[in-house]
């Protein structure tokens, strides 16, 4: 029996957005699986990212980057949880 270990990707980022979009901005963040607005100033917001890999998590950032009203997500933290062991 192949041992095989799943993980779980937790990532940080800071979105920059343009005066007065912060609003409709983080609205949108809200509603997409997977993310968490834990602080928010001014325009910059903080979001934390959660899911199985690091390209679903790029995929994610990039879908807020592409926001109306984003000028810039940047991805500030990677941290990579291993789960538990599956047995195939």
């Amino acid at each position: 029996m192949a041992e095989r270990h799943d993980y779980h990707h937790i990532s940080s980022a800071v979105v920059t957005v343009l005066p007065g979009w912060a609003t409709s901005v983080m609205a949108a963040i809200a509603n997409m699986d997977g993310t968490e607005i834990p602080a928010h100033q001014d325009h910059r917001i903080v979001v934390i990212l959660e899911g199985a890999g690091a390209r679903e998590l790029g995929d994610r950032l990039t879908n807020i980057a592409a926001l109306d009203g984003v000028v810039s997500a940047n991805l500030v933290f990677e941290h990579i949880e291993k789960e538990e062991v599956v047995e195939t």
